[in-house]
């Protein structure tokens, strides 16, 4: 049976004692209510050593949001995958919309990332999915598959079982718009198909997939409840502990 998961995706947000209070409340939460899914919070680089501490004697796991290319070296302002590892940390996402948009990481830099933090130890969310025009001119699968092909099909089998993939309709992140829980579980499925075309359909039902758009707690369930949906990647509502803990429960 594969994992159920919800990561929140703290993104730029909350200075250092905002992010270990938040971390510290979310802990002692789950310390005295054990979780179904697997909890993952994804903060920026400057909570990971503290948090680590925190999170070290409890159930919850610590992830980074993004990592170099390069494993070391001249690059000012980077943080290689291992620097991240040696936080404590245990995932990183790769592939994010927003890292894709703002700063025009493409597939072949981001397969660069995946291998690099799986080979550092590191678990991987790599995250895909279409903008409104894709969508609207139903190129939806295509995208998603070339995203998959080249960012993440050149793993080994044995280094995939160390990848989550996240589904992001970035159409539907805040634009107003929203995608159905049934657009999410006919991507969630035809992701699933990829895999099992690619690795075979053992790996491909051990995959968790999470779902990435605009969940909140007046959604979670009918949106977790679909088959292929195995939890979320959590952004804004995973800066409120009552919300994201409500998402958590969801599953």
């Amino acid at each position: 049976m594969r994992k159920k998961i919800v990561a929140g995706n703290w993104k730029m947000n909350m200075d250092l004692a905002e992010g270990l209070k938040l971390a510290e409340a979310i802990d002692t939460y789950f310390k005295s209510k054990a979780s179904k899914a697997e909890v993952i919070l994804c903060t920026p680089f400057i909570h990971l050593a503290g948090a680590s501490e925190i999170l070290k004697n409890g159930s919850v796991h610590l992830g980074a949001q993004n990592c170099a290319s390069e494993t070391s070296g001249a690059y000012t302002g980077e943080v290689s995958a291992s620097m991240i590892k040696s936080t404590g940390a245990q995932y990183v996402i790769t592939g994010h919309s927003e890292r894709r948009s703002y700063y025009h990481e493409e597939d072949k830099l981001l397969n660069k990332k995946t291998l690099l933090a799986v080979a550092s130890g590191l678990k991987v969310i790599f995250c895909c999915g279409e903008v409104q025009k894709e969508r609207e001119s139903e190129k939806h699968f295509e995208v998603v598959s070339k995203q998959l092909a080249e960012g993440l099909f050149s793993l080994s089998p044995v280094d995939f079982k160390n990848i989550v993939i996240a589904y992001e309709p970035v159409w539907a992140i805040g634009t107003g718009l929203t995608a159905t829980p049934d657009q999410a579980q006919e991507m969630h499925k035809y992701i699933r198909g990829l895999v099992s075309g690619k690795y075979g359909k053992e790996i491909a039902e051990d995959l968790t997939i999470l779902y990435g758009g605009s969940c909140k707690p007046s959604n979670a369930v009918e949106i977790f409840s679909k088959p292929d949906v195995d939890g979320g990647l959590i952004g804004g509502a995973s800066l409120k502990k009552e919300d994201f803990i409500a998402i958590v429960e969801a599953v």
